[in-house]
């Protein structure tokens, strides 16, 4: 099916006025972040990026102000709060001890992230001790439990929107893996009662609770002692935490800023097939384009969004007209008026259904004809019963008759023609070439030589699309130093000039192609390639002789060779000539064996 990508990849609660297509906040995430400012969390360090000792706290901060960018980027509609607890001040609706509900001017607590909200959080350490204060919120002798208040505080703020059309999470960063390890038999089991009571509250809610848990340098945190019960982790699932959660804080260290389209129904669509008789579909988008956001205008002295306004004004009296423009069209010497409404009704041609026209054969289908990113349909009973059987009954005929429908899907702002094609894995002809098994060994170790071990698309940025990302961020936070994109995307010249790689490339070009292949025959000829080959092979052979290779390469002097001088070696010894002059210094050490 082949929709209108402006249309289909347009999320549900961008498309409010369309009446057909209800709105839904299935897509959106509350979040608190709950950050443990202890004066352990100050004191414990563990080493950064740049191997200079970070204490835990700035590493929560830290992971915090990433997933803030990230989020105005990825999942702008996501609505976080921030709150400290074992804090010596106490800023929440409950006046509730040790918790500190962090949040700047014009905006709720739990709301969507704000530029001012970022930069504001960015620089917290520098006031934390001044304006908020630390002191441990669980001691002996008192009843005071600042993390069953803070559990308490987060889940009020999550209050908001219903768990049936938003997920719901709780972040905890600490380092103290027994915070009632201090408290006697009578009092630790109490609290600890009472504090597992009020997670499996908040967890019968519909609110998740996710632990990143900080370890020390000298002892590894032991989830088992308390928070396994808090966040119900048992069996396989206990053994798999600590190095799955490490890996989440380091992902949130560093994050891919990118756009994340959930995996999720994009819309619900009624399919009208003849008679009255309509099924319910799913639609999901399987391949959505990664653009730029759409342009915004700003003020250029205080960097505010624009807004446009437009004046009516007479042309007789120059007066300003505040009522709506009437709308005619002249017919037959007179103006036939309009109302806004009846016009937009004129220009809705349908009511927001596919509708079935007809089938064809899929010989009529052209690969040309699809112009745009298909989108993936699949039925539901949730509203329509039946929706299933029938559009089952449909996908078999289409199948054994070999045919494709034609469907008239009428979008609002792009009513067209679109063709619903059953899926079918295509039939492999028999006179199709097949690899013997000489070829298919030698592929496979080539594949083994290049194969990159967890590898993931997810891995990899767009370098155009970060450029602009960072752009917008040194825009809104008034940065003065844009950060330098690196392009993930260019070939490891230096991994695939190693010898081994070059060796199982050669020996299954040679099983492919044979020894007479020669890659430049396309453009020059077989007979004139050869000999062009040969010509440059000698040359190169004659000018590598003036340099004793081994002793530069023994002294490191062969970075002051020229781009010219190192080529002639690589073309001598038929190893690939690509690359910047580091790649080729490489690729001569690799030959060379050192």
């Amino acid at each position: 099916m082949d929709l209108d990508p402006e249309d289909v990849f347009k999320d549900e609660e961008d498309d409010p006025d369309n009446e057909f297509f209800q709105q839904s906040e299935g897509s959106k995430e509350y979040v608190v972040y709950l950050v443990d400012a202890s004066p352990k969390m100050f004191k414990t360090t563990s080493p950064g990026k740049d191997q200079k000792d970070e204490t835990h706290f700035h590493v929560a901060v830290s992971c915090i102000a990433e997933s803030l960018k990230t989020q105005i980027i990825s999942r702008s509609y996501d609505e976080v709060a921030i709150c400290f607890f074992n804090t010596r001040e106490k800023k929440n609706l409950q006046d509730l001890n040790g918790v500190f509900v962090y949040n700047v001017a014009e905006r709720e607590q739990l709301d969507r992230p704000t530029a001012r909200l970022i930069k504001e959080f960015g620089c917290i350490e520098e006031t934390f001790m001044k304006e908020i204060g630390s002191q441990y919120g669980i001691v002996p002798g008192s009843r005071e439990n600042s993390l069953y208040n803070a559990l308490w505080v987060a889940q009020a703020l999550l209050r908001k929107g219903s768990i049936k059309t938003a997920e719901k999470r709780i972040v905890l960063f600490t380092n103290e893996d027994d915070p009632f390890g201090g408290l006697q038999d009578a009092a630790k089991k109490d609290m600890t009662r009472t504090t597992l009571q009020r997670a499996k509250d908040a967890q019968d809610l519909g609110i998740s609770i996710q632990l990143l848990p900080l370890s020390c340098p000298d002892s590894e945190f032991n989830v088992s002692v308390f928070f396994s019960d808090l966040i119900g982790l048992e069996g396989q699932d206990l053994a798999q935490f600590t190095p799955s959660a490490s890996q989440k804080l380091e992902d949130m260290k560093d994050q891919l800023r990118k756009r994340i389209f959930p995996k999720r129904i994009v819309r619900k669509i009624r399919f009208h097939i003849a008679n009255g008789l309509s099924i319910e579909l799913d639609t999901y988008a399987i391949i959505r384009p990664a653009l730029p956001g759409e342009i915004t205008w700003l003020d250029s002295v205080t960097n505010h969004p624009l807004k446009i306004e437009r004046s009516l004004i007479c042309e007789d009296t120059g007066a300003l007209i505040q009522e709506h423009p009437k709308l005619f069209q002249p017919y037959r010497n007179e103006n036939v008026k309009f109302s806004p409404d009846e016009i937009a009704d004129i220009k809705r041609i349908s009511p927001g259904l596919l509708c079935l026209l007809g089938f064809k054969p899929l010989s009529c289908l052209k690969d040309y004809y699809n112009l745009r990113p298909s989108t993936f349909l699949y039925p539901s009973d949730q509203e329509v019963v039946g929706s299933t059987s029938v559009f089952i009954a449909l996908h078999r005929s289409m199948l054994r008759l070999k045919r494709f429908a034609v469907a008239f899907f009428g979008a609002v702002s792009h009513p067209q023609l679109v063709a619903l094609v059953a899926q079918i894995f295509p039939d492999t002809a028999d006179d199709a070439p097949r690899a013997d098994e000489d070829q298919i060994q030698k592929a496979a170790a080539l594949i083994k030589r290049i194969y990159l071990k967890d590898y993931s698309n997810h891995q990899f940025a767009n370098p155009a699309l970060q450029r602009h990302y960072a752009v917008l961020q040194a825009l809104a936070l008034e940065e003065d130093d844009i950060p330098e994109i690196i392009d993930e995307t260019a070939p490891d010249e230096g991994g695939l000039a190693r010898s081994a790689v070059v060796k199982a490339i050669e020996e299954f070009k040679l099983s492919v192609y044979g020894d007479n292949y020669d890659e430049e025959s396309n453009n020059l000829g077989k007979e004139k390639a050869a000999e062009a080959s040969r010509k440059r092979k000698a040359v190169a052979e004659d000018a590598a002789k003036g340099f004793d290779w081994v002793s530069l390469a023994d002294k490191g002097q062969l970075n002051n060779l020229t781009v010219a001088a190192l080529k002639n070696y690589l073309t001598a010894h038929n190893l690939p000539v690509g690359g910047k002059k580091e790649a080729l210094i490489g690729r001569i050490l690799s030959h060379m064996g050192k």
